[in-house]
């Protein structure tokens, strides 16, 4: 089952809530889910019940949907016998409210069986549920767009009109606040005094664009950073990491970060900083660096060290080295295991 409708247009901060990629994620699915229509919730949980499932795996991003979520899997925790698994990518929202914590705790009420990717989102679920069974592993690696569309690191910068021999940096995903693009702008000041390299910005902008086009502008980047606010589809994906040498994540807080795992998907090198999850899966010094966060000294060190040291082929070499440890297979095997426990 699946959303028929996430977000009321109201709600919703970006530019489009559909995928209209030519290469989507195709599986079979029923879109029956409407997340402000109580009358759709009823309707999925019995049919579910009526599916006779064993285990039930719901996908938890944000407490937003609670009341759905947790409507639907408490009722069918009334009408079967169903095992239910939340599988968690934040427990709780980056900017969270007392709102949230009650909305995730209704829809945890009944469920027992958690899978998270981080050590701080275990701590977030088990401040709210003390008693859930929890299995952790990292986020399993992204390394499916590199099949939509595969690009030479020359050939895509052409396409995306960069000089070839250009060093090319990429923050790739939604603008805001928590991910620390503002420090990584004050950062490139340092950078291209030393070095020449242009940072690519990609992803849509969930708050104001015009403060960090004024920031550029101040401090004089703007033949230094590309900024793509858009919404980016599938197969265009490999395109933007394919032209980058290292991708930089400057965020304040995190959990973890689908963003890394697409980049090691596609053997990229990640700089990064010390929140959340994030130092669980880049390697300081293996397959990237991690700094202090909200320091852009630090981030323009990092990105100096980088290139002044030729990493990238050493990094990109370890990275699938590693690439086993960020496999799917060790995700499923936790989902498997809830279906053994044999435990009211």
């Amino acid at each position: 089952m699946t959303l028929s409708r996430q977000y009321p247009e109201l709600l919703f901060p970006g530019k489009t809530q559909y995928d209209y990629s030519a290469h989507g994620f195709k599986e079979e699915n029923h879109p029956l889910i409407d997340s402000v229509n109580p009358v759709t919730w009823v309707k999925t949980a019995l049919a579910l019940r009526k599916e006779k499932v064993d285990l039930v795996v719901v996908q938890w991003w944000n407490p937003f949907f609670g009341l759905a979520f947790g409507t639907i899997v408490n009722l069918l925790t009334l009408v079967s016998n169903s095992k239910i698994c939340f599988l968690c990518h934040n427990v709780m929202p980056h900017e969270s409210t007392l709102l949230d914590r009650i909305l995730s705790r209704y829809a945890f009420l009944r469920s027992k069986y958690f899978i998270v990717h981080s050590d701080e989102d275990r701590r977030h679920l088990l401040s709210l549920k003390p008693r859930a069974v929890v299995r952790k592993n990292v986020h399993p690696t992204l390394a499916i767009f590199g099949d939509f569309a595969a690009y030479e690191k020359i050939q895509a910068r052409i396409e995306l009109g960069i000089a070839a021999e250009t060093r090319v940096l990429l923050f790739f995903g939604l603008v805001r606040p928590y991910k620390g693009l503002k420090y990584l702008i004050q950062a490139m000041a340092r950078v291209v005094e030393s070095i020449d390299c242009v940072l690519l910005v990609v992803g849509e902008f969930y708050e104001s664009k015009a403060e960090y086009l004024s920031l550029i502008k101040e401090l004089g980047l703007e033949k230094h950073i590309i900024v793509r606010d858009e919404y980016v589809k599938n197969e265009a994906v490999s395109l933007f990491f394919s032209s980058a040498d290292v991708v930089v994540l400057p965020y304040v807080t995190a959990t973890q970060s689908g963003i890394v795992q697409i980049a090691f998907g596609l053997n990229k090198p990640v700089i990064t900083t010390n929140v959340g999850g994030l130092p669980e899966v880049v390697e300081d010094g293996k397959t990237g660096f991690v700094v202090d966060p909200e320091s852009p000294d630090q981030l323009a060190e990092a990105i100096l060290r980088f290139y002044q040291g030729d990493y990238e082929a050493q990094f990109s070499a370890q990275i699938r080295e590693n690439a086993s440890a960020f496999s799917w297979d060790v995700e499923v095997s936790n989902i498997e295991s809830f279906l053994a426990d044999r435990q009211s």
